[in-house]
């Protein structure tokens, strides 16, 4: 046994650290942009907003169907500042703002406007790359205990097309 001889062992110290530390190269985006992104995640959520006020509910059956479409729209939004802000760092910006201005609308909306295991659903189907509308109607029918039935298909469908085109819109009139 040669403990006296180290030449194998590599000692890292600051310098060779930073050599081996492989971050991605941020880019960075303007003061406007970032304003904009922030304004985009603002509009999306008035009109989310104003639609999720406007819904009333009698019994459980409509409340749970107002959840729903809550979590439906909100998942358009978060799925639609992907698609089309195409910046990581905008995305962002924009779902914060979006976010924030729900928040600070009205907390009860904003508990039931993002539920990780309905966006699951939500997201399975949107992944699987054909007929994403149809596929958005039935996860949308069957989150709402309606699985196969067309009416709450069709309005699954009617919902995510409709908002889509909302934030496509919104993101298309700021950057």
């Amino acid at each position: 046994m040669f403990l006296d001889n180290d030449s194998d062992v590599k000692i890292y110290g600051k310098n060779s650290a930073e050599k081996t530390d492989t971050k991605p190269e941020e880019k960075s985006v303007s003061k406007e942009q970032r304003n904009a992104a922030k304004k985009i995640g603002t509009s999306v959520a008035e009109q989310f907003l104003k639609d999720a006020l406007s819904g009333q509910y009698d019994d459980n059956s409509d409340y749970n169907l107002l959840i729903q479409r809550r979590l439906l729209l909100s998942f358009c939004a978060t799925v639609g500042f992907e698609q089309y802000i195409g910046d990581d760092t905008l995305i962002g910006i924009a779902q914060k703002s979006f976010l924030d201005t729900i928040r600070k609308e009205s907390e009860e909306i904003y508990k039931t406007s993002s539920d990780f295991g309905a966006f699951s659903f939500y997201y399975l189907a949107f992944r699987r790359g054909s007929d994403i509308e149809r596929r958005m109607g039935q996860t949308f029918a069957m989150l709402c205990l309606h699985d196969g039935d067309p009416i709450f298909q069709e309005l699954g469908e009617a919902l995510y097309c409709w908002f889509t085109s909302v934030v496509r819109k919104t993101v298309k009139e700021y950057l």
